[in-house]
């Protein structure tokens, strides 16, 4: 394994289907804006409820990516 340096963002996203699609939304809203995307890690999940039901799954990940040279 390279020795690389990392930055680490916090981010939560959500869906109306699942965590998976959460954690997926998250991920592809960051690599917009953030190149050398490498791992995430789930830090936290809960859900939004409406009349007794699931209406949004909420997933906080951890993000990180490698710096530039």
């Amino acid at each position: 394994m390279s020795e690389h340096t990392y930055k680490v963002v916090e981010l939560v996203g959500s869906s109306t289907q699942s965590t998976d699609m959460a954690i997926q939304n998250a991920i592809s809203r960051a690599a917009k804006s953030l190149r050398n995307l490498d791992w995430f890690e789930v830090v936290e999940t809960r859900g939004h409820l409406e009349k007794g039901k699931i209406a949004h799954w909420q997933v906080k990940i951890k993000l990180g990516f490698r710096m530039e040279d």
